[in-house]
């Protein structure tokens, strides 16, 4: 009996220590677990509040908007809007902030591509041109279009036709008596007409023209 109840409290004490080690496992698991949940939920959120606003803005104006008025459409809190973002412009930039972003990626996908410089610049020139065409015109466009993340972008963006530049003139495709830095500013500032273009058709002929001043002279 004695050697029975010692067997018994050893293979208990041996139950217990492997429950707690279960336990200790589960407990380190569950924040990485419980930190990705709450960024998950949190990224949410902002997409919500950031889509919210932006609808409500171009149906109502930009005074019109409220962080009262994007709170309730988000189906938030107030106290809970302030803690993501501090104001109506605040979301939009950070709105903004993201599709240029996604603009950016885009275009080096388009730069990427496999093919000859010259054929890359103008996919690259007709891509943004496009974009300019289509987010033009607007209050909104005016208020986001003064952020810090514009002059990083554009720079991004120069340095992208710049090199397409070099390649094609390396080619002989593009001309080499300008410098590359140079014919991408030309570019840029040429192609910033799109945004004032009545059609897409006008906005190719835009690229086309542009391009004409690239090419290497024969």
């Amino acid at each position: 009996m004695i050697v029975a109840a010692m067997v018994l409290r050893y293979t208990l004490s041996l139950f217990n220590i492997s429950c707690l080690a279960s336990a200790v496992k589960y407990t380190e698991a569950m924040p990485n677990l419980w930190n990705e949940t709450i960024e998950a939920h949190r990224r949410e959120v902002r997409d919500a509040i950031m889509a919210t606003t932006v609808a409500l803005v171009t149906e109502h104006g930009l005074r019109s908007v409220t962080m009262s008025q994007i709170a309730e459409e988000t189906g938030i809190g107030r106290a809970t809007l302030y803690k993501y973002f501090s104001g109506v412009e605040a979301i939009l930039l950070a709105w903004h902030e993201r599709q240029v972003t996604g603009h950016l990626n885009y275009l080096a996908e388009v730069g990427n591509q496999v093919g000859d410089a010259d054929h890359r610049l103008e996919a690259v020139l007709e891509a943004y041109a496009l974009i300019a065409y289509e987010h033009h015109g607007t209050e909104l466009a005016t208020l986001l279009h003064r952020g810090e993340h514009i002059i990083r972008a554009q720079q991004q963006l120069s340095d992208l036709i710049r090199d397409l530049v070099t390649e094609g003139a390396e080619s002989g495709a593009l001309r080499d008596d300008v410098a590359p830095d140079e014919l991408a500013t030309y570019c840029l500032h040429a192609l910033t007409a799109a945004s004032s273009l009545p059609t897409e058709a006008a906005v190719r002929r835009l690229v086309t023209v542009t391009l004409a001043g690239l090419c290497a002279r024969a």
